[in-house]
Order: structure tokens, then sequence, then C-alpha cells
């Protein structure tokens, strides 16, 4: 079974997913942004970095699928492919941050890597207003987020509430995170869980 968290810079998807994996005992799948070369260019100077950082996470996310249908286990992932091609890449196009000849080769790429890439079983969405997520990634203190401007984390707001309006790859379950605190509430954990539990048992 695979089931994968999504949402927005801040929505708290590390953290669900880690609880979620020890609760469910899933193998958890992580982004990879400690080991990522190109992050702390990307935050410096987006326009020159877009392109390689996108490549670098397509890449990284498609290796992670091919490996967990081989694997055979119950995985929870931390974001999936299709954020980077439906969210992060076209807003850093839109945004001039990344040039057309680039951005044409990168959907070329993944229209090709999705032929080949199975949709989780499930996919929760954390949806966030603006403030939450602002609030979180302060709290949080990565340096290389210092930078992110409330314009951004705004487009790719719009940009998921999109994705998810159409989303149609497989069962979908929509998580308000704003007044939810996983960590240190038993019982907003909790709430969570039977949701997840109502999705899985209608899987199989």
């Amino acid at each position: 079974m695979h089931i994968a968290v999504a949402g927005n810079i801040g929505a708290g998807k590390t953290t669900l997913t880690k609880l979620l994996a020890k609760h469910y005992r899933w193998e958890a799948h992580f982004e990879d942004v400690v080991d990522n070369p190109y992050l702390d260019d990307f935050y410096t100077q987006m326009e020159r970095w877009s392109f390689n950082l996108q490549i670098y996470f397509l890449n990284s996310r498609f290796r992670q699928v091919n490996d967990f249908r081989e694997s055979g286990k119950d995985i929870i992932q931390d974001r999936t492919i299709y954020e980077d091609a439906h969210i992060f890449a076209p807003n850093l196009h839109a945004m001039g941050l990344m040039t057309n000849r680039d951005f044409e080769n990168y959907s070329s790429l993944f229209q090709l890597m999705e032929k080949f890439v199975q949709a989780p079983d499930l996919l929760i969405y954390l949806r966030s207003s603006i403030p939450n997520l602002v609030k979180q990634i302060h709290k949080r203190g990565r340096d290389y987020e210092n930078s992110i401007s409330i314009d951004y984390l705004s487009r790719l707001n719009e940009r998921y509430e999109a994705w998810i309006e159409s989303y149609d790859k497989g069962k979908l379950l929509v998580i308000d995170v704003d007044d939810l605190d996983f960590v240190d509430d038993p019982e907003h954990l909790g709430e969570v869980i039977n949701k997840i539990d109502a999705q899985i048992h209608g899987l199989f």
C-alpha cells in the first residue's frame, strides 16, 4: 500500500508522515532536502537554479516511486511527483524564474515518466492558510526558507487548490490543518487517523 502526503511548504507533511508511520508501522520516505545540492543555491538565485532543482526532485521522486513498487511494503511518502510537475515547476515558469525552453523540456520529461508511475492508493492533502504556513516555517527555522515570500506561498496555495480540485488518480482525503495540532494534541491526531481508517478500509 502506498500513501502520500501532499501540501504547501510548512503545511506539516513531514510531521504527519512521521506520526502516521509510527502509528500504522508504515515505512516512511521523506523529501530529499538534506542531501539536495541545489536548495541553498535555488533560494539565493531562483532563476539560475530553478531547472536544476526541479530536475533533481523529479529524478529523486521517480526513483522513489519505482522503489516503492518493487519493495512490496506499506509505504507513506512525504510529497509526490505530481506536486513538482503541477505546482512547483509551472509556478516558477509563470513567475519568470524558469525559461520557456527549460519548462518545456521539464514537462516533456515528466509526461514520459508519468506513464511509468503508479499513483498512490490514498493521497492526503493538508490544506492550510498562508498565515499558518508562515508561522510553521518560522517555527522550524530552516535557513534556506527565510527568504520565501508570502506572494510565493500564495501562488503555490492557488496551484495546490486547482490541482486538488481536478485530482482523479485515486482516493483523496483533504484535511484542514489550521486548527489542528498533531504533535501536542492526541485527540487531533486521533481525528486524522479516524479519517484515514475510513478511507483505507475502502481500499480493499
